[in-house]
C-alpha cells in the first residue's frame, strides 16, 4: 500500500491492507504455509515527520530442522517507526548506524510504500532455529525413525573412545 504523506495534515490517517503471500515470497525453506495477514496502522504528522504505527498479526506454519515436522507459530508484532519524507538516502559503502538510526525511516518524497515494512518484519518473525518443541529429540540417523513418537531398536555399535574419558565423568556425576 502506498499512503501519500502531503495528503496528511493534522488528524492521523488510518489505513488497513491484508495481504495473502505464498510462503515462498519470504525465501525461507522452514516456512511451509502463512495465513492472511492483518496489516493495519496509523500515520501521524509529528514535528518534523510522520509517525508510523503498524500492526501485524497473522500465523506461520515451519518445519523443525531435527524432526522435519511442522508446527504454527501465532505472530502478533507493532512497527514504530519516524518516517522522514524528502531525506536523502545514506550513499553506498560503509555508514556507521546511531541509535536515533534504529527507529527512522527515510525517503525520498512524499509516498511511504508500506510493502517493503511488512516483508522485514515478516523476515524478521522467522525464527533462525524454529523447533517444534523445546525437547525435540529429532530423528534417528540410522533408521530416520522420529525419536518424539517411537524409539528404535538400531544397533549404535561402539562408542568412539575419543569420548570415553567424558562418559566416565558424567557417570560419576550422576552417582
Amino acid at each position: 500500500m502506498e499512503i501519500q504523506l502531503d495528503r496528511i495534515e493534522d488528524e492521523p490517517l488510518n489505513w488497513k491492507d491484508p495481504q495473502e503471500l505464498p510462503p515462498g515470497a519470504l525465501e525461507r525453506l522452514e516456512v511451509v504455509a502463512l495465513t492472511p495477514i492483518s496489516w493495519r496502522g496509523t500515520v501521524s504528522p509529528v514535528g518534523g515527520g510522520y509517525l508510523f504505527d503498524g500492526q501485524l498479526s497473522y500465523a506461520q506454519t515451519l518445519t523443525c530442522p531435527r524432526c522435519l515436522g511442522t508446527s504454527e507459530v501465532t505472530v502478533e508484532t507493532r512497527v514504530e517507526l519516524l518516517v522522514r519524507a524528502g531525506a536523502s538516502q545514506p550513499t553506498m559503502g560503509d555508514h556507521e548506524l546511531e541509535a536515533s538510526d534504529l527507529g527512522e525511516l527515510k525517503i525520498e518524497g512524499k509516498t511511504l510504500d508500506t510493502q517493503p515494512i511488512l516483508m522485514e518484519q515478516l523476515q524478521l518473525n522467522v525464527p533462525m532455529h524454529p523447533l517444534c518443541r523445546e525437547d525435540c529429540a529429532g530423528l534417528c540417523p540410522h533408521c530416520g525413525a522420529d525419536l518424539n513418537r517411537t524409539t528404535c531398536e538400531c544397533d549404535r555399535g561402539p562408542e568412539d573412545p575419543r569420548w570415553a574419558a567424558l562418559g566416565e565423568l558424567r557417570d560419576r556425576f550422576e552417582e
